[in-house]
């Protein structure tokens, strides 16, 4: 017993009281050199997204493979590549990630042009590279990548973007170019995205007003006549408009997630006890998750997705003011680039499954099934870490050089 006390005393508490980021003493405790809170939020929503995806995929993997935890495990397996992933880019320097903008907008370039040629087509869309077991759906690293090299260039040409119209319209050029090959595709859904941080993007980096207004009309314009021009996407609108005109056609989809969210009224039916996965609501597992969530979770789950997402968000454009405040311009419009594209992407996907905007095929962050989405989406937040995580070591570095 005295030698049990002995070792609690000297290894066991301390051990635990460093983990916890405590001291045993009254001396004040280091500083965290890593953004708690924000990895606290990213490890829910990805735990949560595991668990929803087997509940939400079980009667599609039986009925189609014959095992109802054929996604749940792909799933799983994508979280622990995405993790690994992170975990790596993590150790990366950020001025890499600025040295080498421009070569990794070169390999987006040739990724999308890749995929539009050798590509995996499934309903109807060419969007994966099939590499073996794996298939990458590129328009997830082009995102990426392009708001890399866009925070390169805002940092580049950031008088000439403020003070003229050509270093506005340079980015919107580039930008052009990965949209149609985009819209090849077809993926409206990643071009209204990309679009939208590009805008919010170049507002943060001083584009002038009537610029920044100029491009909105325009963006709004084309989108609009790609619709208009385009059977199945005027067929999601429509339907959007009132999906129960055509209930067993091109409605069927949101009836039946709005059915879900109806039935999930403030707690929910249970976890497992969702009727509308039963091969009712197409894509349950992936674009459509957040309705199987809420008919189990009900209100209260929907709320805590939603929570969590928004301090993700929060804390990505908060890293990314705090980092241009201390003149990172690089680092401080990526991360407001990240922020606005989860902010986004998390509001197009709940607003279509829950009636409120046209269906557009995006998942929803960390939650949906996609091992592409997973891993990218795991990387900027390992991004957002890392740009924190050099700001408090300067801010350490700071202070101890000031106390010498």
């Amino acid at each position: 017993m005295a030698a049990l006390t002995q070792w609690r005393s000297n290894w066991a508490w301390p051990a635990w009281a460093q983990l916890l980021n405590r001291r045993t003493d009254n001396r004040p405790t280091a500083p965290s050199l890593y953004d708690g809170t924000l990895i606290t939020c990213a490890l829910a929503l990805m735990a949560t997204g595991l668990v929803m995806v087997m509940s939400a995929s079980i009667p599609e993997a039986q009925k189609s493979f014959g095992n109802p935890y054929h996604f749940a495990i792909r799933h799983a397996v994508f979280l622990c590549i995405a993790l690994a992933v992170a975990g790596a880019i993590l150790h990366v320097p950020m001025y890499r990630w600025q040295q080498g903008n421009s070569l990794l907008l070169l390999i987006a370039f040739v990724l999308l042009i890749a995929v539009l040629i050798i590509g995996k087509k499934v309903n109807g869309s060419t969007r994966w590279l099939a590499l073996g077991p794996i298939n990458i759906q590129v328009a997830e690293l082009a995102k990426l990548f392009f708001f890399s090299y866009l925070a390169g260039y805002l940092v580049r040409r950031h008088d000439e973007v403020r003070e003229n119209v050509k270093g506005f319209l340079k980015p919107l050029v580039v930008f052009f170019f990965l949209a149609c090959l985009l819209i090849m595709q077809p993926d409206l859904g990643t071009v209204v995205v990309m679009l939208v941080t590009t805008m919010g993007m170049l507002f943060l980096a001083g584009a002038k007003l009537w610029q920044f207004a100029a491009l909105v009309m325009t963006g709004v314009g084309a989108v609009v006549l790609l619709i208009l021009f385009s059977p199945y996407r005027l067929r999601r609108v429509t339907s959007f408009w009132d999906p129960w005109a055509d209930p067993f056609g091109s409605g069927y989809q949101l009836t039946q997630s709005l059915m879900a969210f109806g039935r999930g009224s403030w707690t929910g039916e249970g976890l497992g006890n969702s009727i509308q996965k039963l091969s009712y609501l197409p894509e349950a597992h992936t674009d459509f998750v957040i309705a199987i969530l809420a008919e189990e979770l009900g209100f209260v789950g929907v709320v805590g997705v939603v929570l969590l997402l928004a301090v993700i968000v929060f804390r990505g454009l908060l890293i990314g003011r705090q980092a241009l405040d201390n003149e990172r311009y690089f680092e401080g419009f990526l991360a407001s680039g990240i922020g606005i594209w989860l902010c986004f992407q998390g509001v197009v996907n709940i607003g279509a499954s829950a009636g409120l905007l046209p269906t557009k095929g995006l998942t929803l962050p960390l939650v949906s099934y996609g091992g592409s989405s997973m891993v990218i989406l795991s990387i900027a937040i390992a991004v957002l870490i890392r740009i924190d995580h050099e700001m408090r070591m300067a801010n350490i570095q700071a202070v101890g050089g000031r106390r010498k």
